[in-house]
């Protein structure tokens, strides 16, 4: 960080949102201290706040953003975890005892049955749905202690678009990565859709006229706008076709390469080097 900012503190947190944060206002995680009134990057702070959008130019400038609770001695190489995790959907048992470890530069294939509980599990993984045993750790943290501090660092993508048919695919990328504090603006955008193999023509169109896989795509070119280390995503070759594929692999393998992570439930082989993807087969 060159402007000075990181002999302020012990530990610097880079989210999408700047938090100014008086001496004492902070108490987040041990190790962190605020010597004097000081603008310090986080995303959520206990007591006053007064929250204001961060400078792209410094989020765009520090790949510190990227890691929570970064220190000089490096970053954990046990970024994500569960613990004995179970889940059911309603009296129905999905899975139990899932015990597994991603790293950075892993993609964690969730494989299974209809039914096996791939999509709840990346639900859980995301803080939407609640195990009914077990946890799941960010840095050895519970997730349910970090709260926004984990769901800051992760990209999620679901089985559906997420995506407003009224508006375009320009449009509805400028507010999904407005909302989560990527750069949006219309030249980055349109290089996104482009690299999704969305041609311009597109571009200006209400999302509804769309062909599915054309609206895949368009939910899918969020990924080249994230920074975040952890991408969740539920079928995410669904609707596409080779090229668009080829596309989506293509990106996966750059966010691996860069130290992200991945966790993503699908009934297909990924072509990706063989040591960057492990398994997890969901049984009762």
């Amino acid at each position: 960080m060159s402007d000075g900012r990181q002999s302020q503190v012990s530990r610097v947190f880079l989210f999408p949102e700047a938090t100014r944060c008086d001496k004492g206002d902070i108490d987040i995680a041990a190790g962190i201290t605020v010597r004097d009134n000081y603008l310090v990057y986080l995303a959520e702070a206990a007591g006053r706040v007064e929250k204001t959008f961060a400078n792209s130019a410094i989020l765009k400038a520090s790949i510190l953003r990227q890691f929570l609770f970064f220190s000089p001695s490096g970053i954990s190489r046990n970024m994500f975890q569960t613990v004995a995790l179970s889940g059911s959907r309603g009296e129905r048992q999905l899975f139990s005892d899932v015990s597994v470890t991603v790293k950075p530069g892993t993609l964690l294939a969730v494989v299974g049955e209809n039914g096996s509980g791939k999509t709840s599990f990346l639900r859980m993984v995301c803080g939407l749905l609640s195990p009914d045993k077990g946890a799941i750790l960010w840095q050895g943290k519970d997730i349910r202690q970090l709260k926004e501090l984990y769901r800051a660092q992760l990209t999620y993508i679901g089985h559906l678009n997420g995506i407003k048919d009224e508006l375009t695919p320009v449009e509805n990328l400028k507010v999904s990565a407005y909302l989560a504090g990527d750069e949006n603006s219309s030249e980055v955008v349109q290089t996104a859709l482009e690299a999704v193999g969305l041609g311009r023509s597109a571009h200006r169109l209400p999302t509804r006229v769309l062909s599915q896989g054309q609206k895949r795509r368009v939910a899918l070119a969020r990924l080249w706008l994230s920074t975040r280390p952890l991408w969740l995503l539920d079928e995410p070759f669904a609707s596409l076709d080779t090229a668009a594929t080829s596309y989506l692999t293509q990106r996966l393998h750059v966010h691996l390469s860069s130290g992200g992570m991945i966790v993503v439930a699908t009934h297909q082989e990924i072509a990706l080097p063989t040591d960057s993807v492990q398994h997890l087969r969901l049984t009762r």
